[in-house]
């Protein structure tokens, strides 16, 4: 007969120290005795891991089905092929976790965060993704509520009068929804998935299967749902603005093709404008090119454009009027973005590496800085990228890679 789970001895809880360190040493023997606990083998033990801070450590292929998380800190943690079926992870901090073809299957997920987390290839059948929240009681101040705030790496507490739950249970403004903002869930099953008023804000969903699946009151801006098929989906009240669905096969610019169209710009710059036209594409959807690698697209003009996904892995792009373009997990490494304009673009995820964003000589000693204000790079790769002087007012650069990146004399604060 298995034993009681194993929980790790908690330090006495309050308001300002509810989550635990672990030491990895005791993590790794209740994840063996749980091993112990499902196999029914004599000395098992569910393991408890309420509470714990677990941010990036490395649990890949562990088997955690039926485990008590609830509140758990997984932020960063290595989780690719783990599994969680009927797992507790109520109110639980996974952000930008690696969960790569893990089984979430019947996990309890109410009010947990998923923001940049990767579950590409993940199984999220019939798990619950509803709405929750976690209550922790002072003796002195009432109930405290765990909240995943918007700000990354960070959590609040809102001190409520602990004498009635019941109206917090149904308050709209205190309910955390659970939060998969940005994340990967490329080719995901979530077959029959509970996701009510979910946000799913940025996610990649392309390929994923959403049979059946709940999503009323989801938020689901620029979501990826290239190869998606959402009959049979319950999207009442959905927000889908800015969705982003599979490309066309071609694209045509006033009856021409784009490709020929950027085949006379390029003539344009190989002949300094002696040939050839410069192209004004804004808000082009460019996918269906396939690539753009090494492609000489100086001065391009092509503000509010799709290039998700896309390689441009050398493009010549000097002086490129980019604002607001969607860079989503592209390939920009070595390329060559001098005194380009990237206001409020969006390369979450993107490979930026020994890009160069350095001011773009006009003339004799006039310069025009890279412009990155408001610009999304979180967890982009910035590895040895030249930033001299940039632009990056409001930039969001969480999670992004930055080993090397030259950012002398870059304005990153108004």
């Amino acid at each position: 007969m298995p034993k009681a789970a194993t929980t790790i001895a908690p330090k006495k809880p309050g308001p300002k120290n509810l989550l635990r360190t672990a030491d990895f040493g005791a993590v790794k023997t209740a994840v063996e005795l749980h091993g112990r606990f499902l196999r029914g083998q004599p000395g098992g033990r569910r393991a408890n891991l309420s509470h714990l801070d677990l941010s990036n450590f490395a649990l890949e292929g562990v088997d955690l089905s039926q485990a008590e998380l609830t509140g758990a800190r997984l932020v960063g943690a290595f989780l690719s092929d783990s599994r969680f079926e009927h797992a507790v992870l109520f109110g639980a901090d996974l952000r930008d976790a690696d969960l790569r073809r893990a089984n979430l299957q019947r996990a309890d997920l109410r009010g947990a965060c998923l923001r940049g987390a990767n579950l590409a290839g993940a199984d999220l059948g019939d798990c619950d993704m509803r709405e929750g929240l976690i209550a922790v009681q002072d003796i002195d101040k009432g109930f405290y509520i765990l909240r995943h705030e918007a700000r990354p790496g960070e959590l609040d507490y809102a001190l409520l009068d602990g004498t009635n739950l019941s109206g917090v249970q149904n308050s709209d403004g205190l309910i955390v929804a659970t939060d998969f903002r940005d994340a990967i869930l490329a080719g995901a099953r979530m077959v029959r998935a509970r996701l009510v008023r979910t946000v799913l804000d940025g996610a990649d969903m392309s390929g994923a299967n959403i049979y059946q699946a709940d999503l009323s009151g989801a938020s689901l801006r620029r979501a990826v749902l290239s190869e998606v098929d959402l009959d049979g989906a319950n999207l009442d009240n959905a927000n889908m603005e800015g969705v982003l669905t599979a490309p066309p096969p071609i694209v045509y610019i006033d009856d021409e093709p784009l490709q020929d169209i950027l085949a006379r710009h390029q003539s344009w710059c190989a002949s300094d404008g002696m040939e050839g036209a410069p192209a004004r594409l804004a808000a082009t959807d460019f996918r269906p090119l396939r690539t753009l690698a090494r492609r000489k697209l100086t001065a391009l003009h092509a503000p509010g454009s799709i290039f998700f996904g896309l390689s441009l892995e050398g493009a010549q792009m000097q002086g490129a009027d980019l604002s607001g373009c969607d860079f989503r997990g592209c390939n920009l490494r070595g390329a060559d973005l001098r005194g380009a304009k990237l206001v409020g673009a969006d390369l979450t995820r993107a490979d930026l590496s020994q890009a160069d964003l350095r001011p773009l000589a006009i003339a004799d000693g006039r310069y025009v800085r890279a412009d990155l204000t408001r610009a999304k790079l979180r967890q982009a790769d910035l590895t040895r990228t030249r930033l001299l002087r940039a632009r990056m007012l409001e930039a969001d650069t969480a999670g992004a890679k930055m080993i090397g990146a030259d950012l002398r004399g870059a304005e990153t604060e108004i």
